[in-house]
């Protein structure tokens, strides 16, 4: 039997995100800008729902196009909130397009989000070894001042416990339990 992180065993979405995506380093800006939405959408709510979304996020908010995204007019904006394939919420919404012209003034200073984003941790994975999840963290001193240094550049939606997930999601940090099948695979990818 294969031991997966007990998180993602309660049912198949959460297992294929666990197994296929969930902890591999991630680097494209458009990614990146993607998980960066889902997870300030999660605030609040079950990882399962989003998951459940997340086509819908796509369809909605242009692929993750970042520049797109950017110039959604206030009026987008509010059809957004009829749209039942996303959570329909005033601030989340407006939050991923104000995150996206945030975006977009970080990748004119570092030349890319990633090369930003990645600074937070001396550009390579932060590798853990957990004996299970009830050691994880929920925030740590990484995360705490990429969210600091988040809102001072306006990103919206994004404290410290949102920055973790999001740096488990997107393999800044390996958080696969040590007796996950997944720990040593992406301990491996760079």
């Amino acid at each position: 039997m294969v031991k997966r992180c007990s998180w993602s065993e309660s049912n198949t979405l959460e297992m294929a995100y666990h197994d296929d995506e969930w902890g591999l380093p991630e680097h494209d800006d458009s990614k990146l800008f993607e998980m960066l939405s889902l997870e300030s959408a999660q605030s609040g709510l079950s990882w399962l729902t989003i998951l459940q979304k997340r086509d819908g996020y796509r369809r909605a908010f242009a692929n993750f196009e970042i520049k797109k995204v950017a110039r959604y007019s206030d009026k987008k904006c509010q059809s957004l909130l009829l749209d039942v394939s996303i959570v329909r919420h005033k601030l989340k919404i407006n939050a991923v397009v104000e995150n996206a012209k945030c975006i977009l003034q970080v990748q004119q200073e570092y030349g890319s989000f990633n090369g930003y984003l990645w600074d937070f941790i001396g550009g390579k994975p932060l590798q853990n070894n957990w004996q299970s999840t009830k050691l994880v963290p929920a925030k740590t001193e990484q995360s705490d001042a990429l969210s600091r240094d988040l809102k001072k550049r306006g990103f919206k939606f994004i404290g410290s416990t949102t920055c973790y997930a999001f740096m488990q999601a997107t393999g800044m940090v390996n958080d696969h339990v040590t007796s996950c099948f997944r720990h040593n695979v992406v301990k491996k990818v760079r």
